[in-house]
């Protein structure tokens, strides 16, 4: 071996032993000061506007039952809290890239700083350079709908609909209507079947002095519609959005809300003015008159009532004494009509049944009837009419229609197709004039441009009831079991939902061949 190459060897032997010595000092922890040898330097943090985690734990929010974590998608920060807790001073938990967070100019500590949730709130995470960005948190309570706070006094039960029972109502408004402080006021149960046959029962509730209540016009008499036979909840809701864009004078308005009976969650109620002489409701002024199509197992020992050849005439208002001024005005008037339009010159647009009726309104009525094919509609009940002095009699106001839409197993109106309305006794004399006959075809062709906006309608109502009725199925337990009169059992309220627009849809293209085969 050359003394060149014994050098080489030498060389590479020290270096590696070195770099051996330089590795087992790295391994024990020689890069401390002591050793001598300098730390890596780490890494520069990176900022940007990201929002990586958001949530509400229960030990800095005593009042939830678990710990509630969001889904951040882009700039929106979504969730729920599935109880009825309060959320107007809930502390957030979060982690984020930036250098500092604010609500409203407000610096934000994690954990530490509470906000009021009940609307939308907006997080803006900002960095050192000044960019920044803002998140949108949407918290939902409990379903999101308001809730009704109904308190009897002493607790007692709301079993009659005959007398009422001591109460008070408090609102929890949300983010969609006003709040409300404790109120007096009395509540009984109403309806027929409704009341008699399910367990989920609806109410009157009755103010002392008219009142605001869920944003809706003030008045004193309020309704609860349990809505238990129609799994959707929705059934009442969309024949009223037809009666919105119709051309009857008044429609009924509604809002559903959560109700809680004595601090008990009682479900999910579609809150509604009632069918009553009003200024904000069926406005009569001080001569005009409510009637209403009805039977005699149903009217109560003080009403007032009269009969034609085809029907039994309630007298809803004002307050009359039988045989009155007011009442043989009102009873000759009906039967005039009736006798008219059963008479040899029914066509005569002078003389004959366009005399006595306001064809427009007895149009839409009509349609709205019979395209939701509601069962009662042909001739037993709800079917309200009124009349001012002087004036023509008018169809009206839209009135229950939870057995609507197919939503019936007894009677032929559970079909798409066919002709229901078409049978009560009026509306068939009516459909032998060929002039009738023109106008409801021309009329119904507006409905029908309408259908998608209707079924719009039944999307936005549903995704509005997404939580709530999974809440009112937990309390009640309807989906998936027969629930009287309901035509199909169903396991989901999507499924509910997608059966009732099918019905719809399928009624809606019937009709449009059936109404123009009659002309």
């Amino acid at each position: 071996m050359t003394i060149f190459k014994l050098m080489s060897t030498i060389k590479a032997r020290t270096g590696f032993m070195l770099l051996l010595s330089a590795l087992f000092i790295t391994a024990c922890g020689g890069n401390s000061a002591s050793s001598g040898v300098i730390e890596p330097t780490p890494p520069p943090i990176i900022e940007n506007t990201n929002f990586n985690e958001f949530s509400f734990l229960k030990v800095n929010n005593p009042d939830l039952i678990n710990d509630v974590y969001l889904d951040i998608n882009d700039n929106s920060v979504t969730g729920r809290i599935t109880v009825n807790v309060d959320v107007d001073n809930l502390i957030a938990t979060f982690t984020h890239n930036g250098t500092k967070v604010n609500v409203n100019d407000v610096m934000q500590a994690s954990s530490t700083t509470g906000n009021d949730f009940t609307d939308v709130v907006t997080y803006t995470v900002e960095t050192t350079d000044g960019a920044q960005k803002n998140y949108q948190v949407d918290l939902t309570k409990f379903t999101g709908l308001p809730i009704v706070y109904l308190s009897t006094d002493n607790n007692v039960l709301i079993d009659s609909k005959d007398d009422y029972v001591a109460a008070s109502v408090s609102l929890d408004g949300g983010r969609y209507t006003e709040s409300m402080q404790s109120t007096t006021m009395k509540i009984r149960g109403r309806g027929n079947s409704t009341w008699f046959t399910h367990p989920k029962k609806p109410f009157q509730m009755k103010f002392g002095d008219k009142t605001e209540f869920l944003g809706m016009p003030a008045d004193k008499k309020w309704l609860f519609l349990a809505e238990y036979s129609d799994k959707t909840m929705l059934r009442n809701k969309i024949a009223l959005e037809m009666g919105y864009i119709s051309q009857l004078d008044w429609t009924p308005q509604s809002t559903f809300a959560e109700v809680f009976i004595n601090d008990e969650y009682n479900g999910t109620y579609n809150i509604t003015q009632k069918v009553e002489e009003s200024s904000n409701r069926v406005d009569l002024g001080d001569t005009g008159y409510l009637l209403e199509i009805d039977q005699l197992e149903r009217v109560n020992a003080d009403d007032v009532f009269f009969y034609t050849n085809k029907f039994l005439i309630n007298i809803k208002e004002p307050s009359v004494d039988l045989g009155s001024t007011e009442y043989l005005y009102i009873e000759d008037l009906i039967n005039d009509f009736e006798n008219v339009l059963y008479s040899n010159e029914f066509k005569d647009p002078v003389s004959g049944y366009a005399k006595f009726i306001d064809i427009d309104s007895f149009i839409d009525w009509y349609l709205i009837s019979e395209i939701t094919k509601n069962v009662d509609s042909q001739f037993f009940s709800s079917i309200y009419l009124n009349v001012m002095p002087g004036e023509k009699i008018k169809m009206g106001p839209l009135w229950d229609f939870d057995l609507s839409f197919g939503n019936v197993d007894y009677a032929d109106s559970q079909f798409a197709e066919g002709f229901w309305i078409l049978y009560h006794p009026w509306y068939s004399r009516l459909f032998e004039d060929p002039e009738f006959v023109n106008k409801v075809n021309e009329r119904f062709e507006y409905f029908k441009t309408n259908q998608q906006y209707i079924l719009d309608k039944i999307d936005q109502q549903a995704d509005a009831l997404k939580w709530a009725q999974q809440e009112n199925d937990d309390k009640w337990g309807t989906i998936g079991t027969y629930v009287w009169p309901n035509p199909v059992v169903l396991d989901s309220y999507d499924e509910e939902v997608a059966h009732l627009k099918s019905w719809y849809t399928k009624r809606m293209n019937w009709l449009d061949t059936a109404l123009e085969s009659l002309q």
